[in-house]
C-alpha cells in the first residue's frame, strides 16, 4: 500500500495554537543561559583525517599539537575548534582547497605500542553562514533551524574546557578528588560533570547546563579489578588460577579498557583485546633462537619475578602483534567512562550519592558553568559567542488536577500529585474465586500461621476495596526448579475453571524466581501472578496488602478508579482511544537480541484500561537499530480491534503518545508511524480515517526547573505537580511544552518535555497540557501522579517485562534471523516464520 499520510498536512498541523492560559501563574528557574552571537561571522569546516590510525583518547591531544605547530601558518594565528572525531572548524579560512593537505605532527611522548608520528591530512568542507540561525530565531527566516550553526556553537563551546575536563558525549567531567572520591563498588566511582547544549527557544539561542553523574572506572591494579568483579575473597596465593567460566567473565569486563604498566621506566598504555588461555608460564616464544616463557622474559628483561604464573595474560591491541602482557604488572587507567549497564548495587549507590534537593542542585549547576570560565574563553570570543552566568527566568503555570472517580459516586482529589483512596472501593473492582499461594522461602522462616493470617488479611482489605476474594484453593512451599511442576499441579486441581491469580511469596532480593514465575506462568500459561518479598507477609500490613490489590485488580480485569474531569474534555465527545507506544533495543554486549516493541490502548470509553501489544524486529548485533516500530500497523490494527469489542463503537480520534526517540529521529519516526496508523484504519475498513494526534515523549533530556520562592515549592522543595512551562526555554517554531506532572520524592524532579508532531483534532494549547496531565492519574499501580502519561508508562513496562522474558527463555538470538513481528492479544498477525518461535517467548499478559 502506498504512502496515505502527507507530511505537509503534518507541518501544517504542528504550528503552535498558542499559549496556555489556564493555571495558577508561578515564577520559576530553568538551567538555560542566555547566549549572544556574531551572525556576521562565517565558520569554515573542515574533515581532518589521521594517520595511522590514533587512538580516541589522544585525538584532542593531537589535535592540539597540531593547531599549536601550525598556528602562523595554517591557522592565520586563528583559535581552531575540534569535535573530537573528524571536524574542525575555524573562523578564518585557511589556505586549504578541497583536495587535502597533509601534515606530519610528533606527539612528545609515545603512550602506548602505536607510533608517535601522524600525518593529518585536512580538506575544506563547507562554509558555515551563521546569520542564518539569526533570521529563524527572530522569525524573519524560513524553514527548520539550521542544524549545522547549532552544531558551531556547540563545539566552540565546549572546546576549552575539553582540554581540562574528560569529555564523554555532551558531558565533560573532572576527576574528583581524592577526598571526594564516591565507589560505586564492582570497581567503578562516581564522577560529577556538566552537560552542555546550545538550544533554539523563543528567547533566542541558550546554553541548556545541567549538573551530570556518571561512573567511571577507578584507577587500580588489574588484580584488584580482578577480585571485585569475580566476588573474590581474601588475598590470592602463588598458585591461584582461573577457571574458564571466570576467565570469561573477567575478559567480558577488560575487553577495550585501557591499562598502564609498571613493570618498565615508561608508564606506556596498551589496550586491552581479550585474556589468553593459556597462563604466563605456558606462553613460550622465541628469543634470539631460544625458548623462554614470558615468566623467564621478565626475569631476564626487566629482572622481575613474577608472583602469579599461573594466571593468563592480557593479549593486547594491535592484535597481530600477538603481545601478551602479564595481569600482575597492569594497572587500569584513570578516566574511563564505565559503558556496560550498572548493576543494581552500582545504581543504588549512583542514586543515593547524586539526589540532591532543588536548591542544592541550582547552586551545583551555576558552581559548574562559573568553572567552565566563559568570560576568559579565547575560543568563545574568536567566533563572536557570548555565555550569560545567570540562569533564566520563566513563567509557569500550575494547572489543575482531575477528580479521582471511585465506586458509589465517591471521589478523591490529589494534593501534590497524591490522594488517599482510603474508605472508598475500587471504580470497577473484579473477585478472586480461584487462587493459589505459593511460597519460595523455607517453612521455618515462612510458616503457615503466617500465611493463614496474609490471606485473612487480604480478604479484608479485598472487602473494603469492594473486592470478593475467596480463600485460596492451593497452598504449597517450593524451590525454583519446581515452577513448571506446579503450574502443572494448579491447573489439573483447576479443572475447567480459570485460575484467578497466582500470589507468590519470594525470599528477599530474589533475582532469579521471579523472571521465570512470570514467563512460565504468565508467558506460557497465560495465568496472572502477582510476586511480593518475604519481609512484607510479617506481619501483614493493610497498607501494603492495599497498594498491591491496586495491581491484581488491574491484572485481572478491573479499574481501580478514572479521571472524572478527562471526560469534560470536548475530544471525548466523540469515540476516543489513547496509546502509547516504546520501543527498546538490546544493550551494548548483548548481540543480536531482537529489540522490543510495545503498544498499549484504552478498551473503555474512561481511558482508564489498557490492552497490550508487543512486536519484535530484528537487530543482527547493529549498533544502530532502527528507531521505527516496524510492525506498527499490524498492532495498531489489533488494538483497534480491541477497543471496538469492549466499547462496541469504532474510535473516531486517537491521541498517540510515542516515547524512546530523539529529537533528530522525530520525523522519520513520525512520518512512518502515522502512516502506519493509517493504514491500519483503512485495512479495517475503506475511509476508514479518524484524526490523529502524534505527541512524543521525553525524559531523557537535561532540563530542570526550580522555584524562584521556596514558598511554591512542594514539600521536596520541587515545582509542584502540575507545573506547565511552554515559553521561554521551549522551541521557537515546534509546539512543545514541559510538564511535571509528579510529586517529589527525592532529588530534583524531571519534568517531562512534550512534542506535538502531528495534530489533526486541532488541540487548544490549555486542552492537550489538560489531556496529558490528567493522563498521569490513571497509572493503575499507585495513588499518585505519575511523570509521563499512563499508556506511556504501560508501554516501557511491557517492553520491561518482554525482554525479561527473553532472558527466562534463554534464546539463541545469534542464530535468529528475519523481519518484524508482533505478538499477544487477539489475532496474530502475519509473522517472519523465523521469528515465531521469539514472538511465542515475548508474550505478556494482555491486559496492563
Amino acid at each position: 500500500m502506498a504512502t496515505v499520510f502527507d507530511r505537509t498536512m503534518a507541518q501544517k498541523a504542528v504550528v503552535r495554537p498558542g499559549f496556555g492560559k489556564e493555571g495558577r501563574p508561578i515564577d520559576l528557574f530553568a538551567n538555560f543561559y542566555r547566549m549572544k552571537f556574531n551572525p556576521r561571522i562565517t565558520v569554515y569546516h573542515y574533515d581532518i583525517e589521521i594517520e595511522p590510525k590514533c587512538p580516541k583518547f589522544l585525538k584532542r591531544k593531537l589535535i592540539h599539537k597540531f593547531a599549536q605547530d601550525n598556528k602562523a601558518k595554517l591557522f592565520q594565528n586563528g583559535l581552531p575548534v575540534y569535535d573530537g572525531n573528524k571536524n574542525v572548524y575555524s573562523s578564518i579560512k585557511l589556505p586549504v582547497g578541497n583536495e587535502a593537505t597533509a601534515v606530519e605532527v610528533e606527539l612528545p611522548e609515545q603512550v602506548d605500542s602505536r607510533a608517535k608520528k601522524f600525518t593529518i591530512k585536512i580538506k575544506f568542507a563547507a562554509s558555515i553562514d551563521m546569520s542564518c540561525l539569526e533570521q529563524v530565531l527572530k522569525g524573519s527566516g524560513y524553514g527548520d533551524i539550521p542544524q549545522e550553526t547549532l552544531v558551531v556553537a556547540d563545539i566552540v563551546i565546549r572546546h576549552f574546557p575539553s582540554m581540562r575536563y574528560t569529555v564523554a558525549g555532551r558531558s565533560m567531567y573532572q576527576r574528583p578528588e581524592a577526598d571526594k572520591r564516591v565507589s560505586l563498588g564492582e570497581a567503578t566511582e562516581l564522577w560529577t560533570g556538566i552537560y552542555t547544549s546550545a538550544r533554539p527557544s523563543n528567547w533566542g539561542l541558550v546554553l541548556n547546563v545541567d549538573e551530570s553523574h556518571t561512573a567511571f572506572y577507578e584507577e587500580q591494579p588489574v588484580l584488584d579489578f580482578m577480585a571485585k568483579q569475580l566476588n573474590m575473597r581474601g588475598p590470592i596465593n602463588a598458585n591461584f588460577s582461573l577457571r574458564d567460566a571466570d576467565r570469561m567473565i573477567l575478559e567480558k569486563h577488560l575487553k577495550y579498557l585501557r591499562v598502564s604498566v609498571k613493570h618498565q621506566a615508561q608508564k606506556r598504555q596498551y589496550r586491552v583485546e581479550k585474556l589468553t588461555t593459556k597462563t604466563a608460564s605456558q606462553i613460550s616464544f622465541d628469543v634470539e633462537g631460544k625458548k623462554m616463557s614470558i615468566g623467564q622474559y621478565f626475569k631476564q628483561q626487566y629482572n622481575y619475578t613474577l608472583k602469579y604464573p599461573n594466571l593468563p595474560c592480557i593479549w593486547v591491541s594491535p592484535k597481530e602483534k600477538n603481545t601478551f602482557i602479564p595481569m600482575e604488572v597492569c594497572d587500569i587507567v584513570a578516566g574511563q567512562r564505565c559503558m556496560r549497564k550498572l548493576t543494581d548495587n552500582e545504581t543504588r549507590n549512583m542514586i543515593r550519592a547524586t539526589a540532591k534537593k532543588p536548591p542544592i542542585r541550582k547552586q551545583g549547576t551555576d558552581e559548574q558553568i562559573g568553572k567552565m570560565q566563559y568570560p576568559r574563553d579565547p575560543y568563545l570570543k574568536q567566533f563572536g559567542f557570548e555565555v550569560d552566568t545567570s540562569m533564566v527566568q520563566v513563567k509557569g503555570r500550575v494547572i489543575q488536577p482531575p477528580k479521582l472517580g471511585y465506586a458509589n459516586n465517591q471521589d478523591a482529589t490529589a494534593q501534590n500529585g497524591v490522594w488517599d483512596n482510603r474508605g472508598k472501593q475500587f471504580f470497577k473492582p473484579t473477585n478472586i474465586k480461584n487462587w493459589a499461594i505459593l511460597m519460595f522461602p523455607p517453612q521455618n522462616q515462612c510458616q503457615s500461621g503466617d500465611v493463614k493470617a496474609f490471606c485473612d488479611m487480604m480478604i479484608k482489605v479485598g472487602r473494603d476495596n469492594g473486592m470478593q476474594i475467596a480463600q485460596p484453593c492451593y497452598v504449597k512451599y517450593l524451590r525454583e526448579n519446581e515452577i513448571q511442576s506446579v503450574c502443572n499441579e494448579i491447573k489439573a486441581k483447576a479443572g475447567n475453571n480459570p485460575i484467578d491469580l497466582v500470589y507468590c511469596i519470594l525470599p528477599r532480593n530474589s533475582t532469579s524466581c521471579y523472571p521465570r514465575i512470570k514467563h512460565v506462568f504468565e508467558n506460557q500459561n497465560a495465568i496472572s501472578t502477582q510476586c511480593m518479598e518475604l519481609r512484607n507477609l510479617k506481619p501483614p500490613k493493610a497498607q501494603t496488602i492495599g497498594n498491591i490489590l491496586q495491581k491484581v485488580n488491574t491484572k485481572i480485569g478491573g479499574v481501580n478508579n478514572i479521571a472524572t474531569d478527562m471526560m469534560n474534555i470536548p475530544i471525548f465527545k466523540t469515540p476516543c482511544i489513547i496509546m502509547g507506544a516504546d520501543n527498546a533495543h538490546p544493550a551494548q554486549g548483548e548481540g543480536s537480541r531482537p529489540s522490543v516493541s510495545a503498544l498499549v490502548g484504552s478498551v473503555d470509553k474512561f481511558a482508564c484500561r489498557y490492552a497490550t501489544q508487543i512486536g519484535i524486529q530484528k537487530t543482527d548485533g547493529k549498533k544502530v537499530h532502527s528507531p521505527v516500530i516496524e510492525s506498527l500497523q499490524a498492532m495498531v490494527k489489533n488494538m483497534l480491534i480491541k477497543f471496538y469489542q469492549s466499547v462496541r463503537v469504532k474510535p473516531q480520534r486517537i491521541i498517540f503518545y510515542r516515547d524512546g526517540i530523539s529529537e533528530g529521529q522525530f520525523y522519520q519516526v513520525m512520518m512512518y508511524e502515522v502512516d502506519a496508523i493509517k493504514k491500519a484504519c483503512l485495512e479495517l475498513e475503506k475511509g476508514y480515517n479518524p484524526t490523529v494526534t502524534y505527541v512524543v515523549c521525553q525524559k531523557r533530556h537535561h532540563t530542570r526547573l526550580f522555584v524562584q520562592n521556596p514558598r511554591d515549592g512542594d514539600r521536596s522543595g520541587n515545582v509542584p505537580a502540575g507545573t506547565v512551562v511552554d515559553q521561554g526555554v521551549t522551541s521557537t517554531t515546534d509546539f512543545d511544552f514541559y510538564l511535571n506532572s509528579h510529586a517529589g520524592i527525592q532529588g530534583t524532579n524531571k519534568p517531562a518535555k512534550y512534542h506535538v508532531l502531528v495534530d489533526e483534532n486541532r488541540f487548544p494549547a490549555d486542552a492537550i497540557y489538560k489531556l496529558t496531565y490528567h493522563l498521569c492519574h490513571v497509572y493503575a499501580r499507585c495513588t499518585r501522579s505519575v511523570s509521563i502519561p499512563a499508556p506511556t508508562y504501560y508501554a516501557h513496562l511491557a517492553t520491561d517485562r518482554a525482554r525479561a522474558h527473553l532472558s527466562s527463555a534463554k534464546y539463541n538470538f545469534d542464530s535468529s534471523d528475519g523481519a518484524s513481528s508482533v505478538g499477544t492479544g487477539g489475532g496474530r498477525p502475519p509473522r517472519h516464520p523465523e521469528l515465531d518461535q521469539i514472538y511465542d517467548v515475548v508474550a505478556v499478559s494482555p491486559f496492563i
